[in-house]
């Protein structure tokens, strides 16, 4: 399986392609207010109504806050999507069957890690992104 490797800052992280419905340019997003600091807010992607969020502040709550990346993938699983931005992306990887356990002290989002040719790259868990809709009033 391959993955997409994408920058957030100085940081690398892989999606598995299996999560990703497309990519593309962020869309103009409107901020909703009372959200974390890691909702962008919501745009218009295809004509529907998509949550965006700041793959930086989601990853690094303490980093400080720099203008999200204007690269937005959008992330698919069991029937939800919901769009990251990120600063760029860095074209595909292969997955190893085998994938290093995350290293102490990263993020809940990441289950681990995996290594390409450019080095280090944190292994994004979609589904534990996508289940943040939870942590959101109604």
């Amino acid at each position: 399986m391959d993955a997409v490797a994408v920058r957030l800052g100085d940081a690398r992280y892989a999606i598995p392609m299996a999560d990703l419905a497309e990519v593309g340019r962020a869309p103009l997003t409107s901020r909703v207010p009372g959200t974390p600091r890691w909702v962008a807010g919501v745009g218009n992607w295809r004509g529907r109504v998509l949550a965006v969020l700041d793959g930086r502040a989601l990853l690094d709550p303490t980093a400080y806050a720099a203008p999200p990346g204007d690269r937005l993938v959008v992330l698919a699983k069991d029937g939800v999507t919901v769009g990251l931005l990120v600063d760029r992306l860095d074209g595909t990887t292969p997955l190893p069957e085998a994938v290093e356990p995350a290293p102490p002290g990263a993020a809940d989002l990441v289950v681990g890690t995996v290594i390409d040719d450019e080095g280090p790259l944190g292994l994004l868990d979609v589904g534990a992104i996508i289940g943040l809709r939870h942590r959101l009033a109604a």
